[in-house]
């Protein structure tokens, strides 16, 4: 898998996270730091096919796409014809969760629980893990059940936010029946 990176005009090819981060260092706005080697290490070790937008100021990113071409001209020819692989790879994707597999599930999922501060009684967002084995038909039911369990205990406000499906927030393994 290769890596386009783009940053305002400037863009490049890379075969690596490496080449990835000399291209971003030789830049003169950018200085390349830890966070950013990271998160564009994470981002290609990831199964994420869509484009990453990583910070580098304020109020400045770079863009990174995975992409199977060669060269760049490649990869500006095949623009049109990824999109169409990943969204049908993206359709599959969602089959999986509707499909029938009745039985046990892991499942974890990573929300933004509201937290009612005493002293100042002004909320705040705090990322709350919650972890459960749920018995299910398929992956669909298994999240929505999570999701109205959590959404009706008295302890967690209803301004909480959850997770999509899709998202990296929420996993889940099949056990079985």
């Amino acid at each position: 898998m290769n890596l386009y990176i783009r940053y305002f005009d400037d863009e490049t090819l890379v075969h690596s996270v490496e080449e990835g981060l000399a291209f971003l260092s030789s830049l003169e706005d950018v200085e390349v730091n830890d966070s950013i080697a990271t998160e564009l290490e994470k981002f290609m070790s990831s199964s994420a096919m869509y484009p990453k937008h990583i910070k580098v100021h304020a109020r400045s990113f770079f863009i990174a796409i995975k992409t199977t071409a060669k060269t760049m001209e490649e990869f500006k020819a095949k623009g049109a014809s990824q999109g169409k692989e990943e969204k049908t790879a993206q359709k599959e994707a969602l089959a999986q969760y509707s499909s029938y597999q009745p039985g046990w599930y892991a499942a974890k999922i990573v929300f933004k629980r509201v937290i009612l501060l005493p002293e100042t009684q002004k909320s705040h967002y705090v990322d709350t893990t919650f972890i459960c084995k749920v018995k299910a038909d398929c992956v669909q039911e298994c999240y929505d059940k999570v999701v109205s369990h959590l959404r009706d205990r008295q302890d967690i406000d209803p301004r909480s936010q959850y997770p999509s499906i899709k998202s990296q927030n929420f996993e889940f393994d099949y056990l079985g029946e």
